[in-house]
């Protein structure tokens, strides 16, 4: 099944607008974030969700509050689609007291419980599991919550993604794992890992109602996650998304990706995910290009004080540490 069983409503201005704007916030957080990397602000490893904001942003929007989102070590993205405040969010990659984790967890491993984050995670395909966790824990306690879990084309060929999509179908759950397929595993051409490069496909497999969609096209990602989190809502879960994407740059911010056919990323980057979210707001909700321009000076603006919020943090003491350490 690669497109959606009906043709959507057209959409309001208020959903455009927050799926640009959504959008818009990652790339600067992404693109700002990897000069903060070059000063030597950020410490460890740091994975840019470049070229892959509309999957983020398109399923985070189809979710209400109370739902759980799981996510990978490209996580990011899906933080700040799902609400998450810049100012904690640029102090964990910071290494500051006043980050979601204390500092503690970083680029990989930014958290937050308490509005149903399950957090990044730097192990390959470890979300899926979780995700499926707590859509059983929403179906023990009648709650009507949908859990979503990202995963990676990589993580696909990970025990635990057919274990947990299994499980949840016998069961039935309310879960939606999108698989952000960037089409490498690191470096690993998709095309080398599997003869079966639809990943869709899989889930079809097991008696999972399974879809392949623009990644790159919010609106598209919006339109068929809003229809997959109604048909959990109904009990009719679980539902498997393959998004098709390209990352703009490689696995990480130092690795120079030159794997990566030039032709192919010029292909993908002519359909940019933030583009198209900024295209269709000016074109399906009339706005101008002044509009346009405030949104992007507001969320800039949003960043550059989020910088000199956490540049002003406290840092953890290494006895601090040592202490948290021992305690866990």
């Amino acid at each position: 099944m690669s497109a959606q069983t009906h043709k959507a409503n057209a959409p309001s201005r208020e959903l455009l607008e927050k799926l640009f704007r959504t959008a818009y916030k990652i790339r600067v957080f992404e693109t700002e974030g990897i000069k903060l990397y070059r000063q030597g602000l950020i410490r460890g490893y740091f994975h840019p969700y470049l070229g892959q904001e509309g999957i983020a942003t398109g399923v985070c929007a189809a979710l209400k509050e109370g739902d759980y989102i799981a996510s990978t070590h490209r996580g990011h993205g899906h933080c700040i689609a799902w609400g998450a405040d810049v100012n904690r969010m640029v102090a964990e990659l910071l290494q500051k007291e006043s980050g979601y984790c204390r500092g503690y967890g970083g680029s990989m491993h930014i958290a937050d419980i308490s509005v149903g984050n399950l957090g990044a995670n730097g192990i390959v395909g470890a979300g899926t599991p979780l995700g499926v966790g707590a859509a059983l824990a929403a179906q023990i306690k009648g709650s009507d919550a949908v859990t979503v879990t990202f995963t990676t084309d990589g993580a696909s060929n990970n025990g635990t993604f057919l274990e947990s999509l299994n499980l949840a179908a016998i069961w039935n759950l309310a879960f939606v794992l999108v698989i952000e397929n960037n089409q490498y595993a690191v470096s690993t051409r998709i095309e080398e890992s599997t003869r079966e490069v639809d990943l869709y496909k899989r889930g079809l497999s097991i008696g999972v109602e399974s879809y392949q969609v623009d990644g790159n096209d919010p609106l598209a990602v919006y339109n068929l996650t809003q229809e997959a989190v109604e048909k959990c809502r109904r009990g009719e879960g679980p539902i498997l998304i393959e998004a098709k994407t390209y990352r703009h740059m490689g696995h990480h911010v130092n690795d120079p990706g030159k794997y990566m056919p030039a032709e192919k990323l010029a292909y993908y980057k002519d359909r940019d995910p933030v583009d198209r979210a900024r295209n269709a707001l000016v074109e399906m909700a009339g706005i101008d290009a002044t509009e346009i321009e405030a949104i992007e000076n507001e969320i800039k603006q949003e960043f550059e004080a989020a910088v000199e919020f956490s540049k002003a943090s406290r840092e953890i003491s290494i006895s601090e540490f040592h202490d948290f350490v021992a305690a866990y």
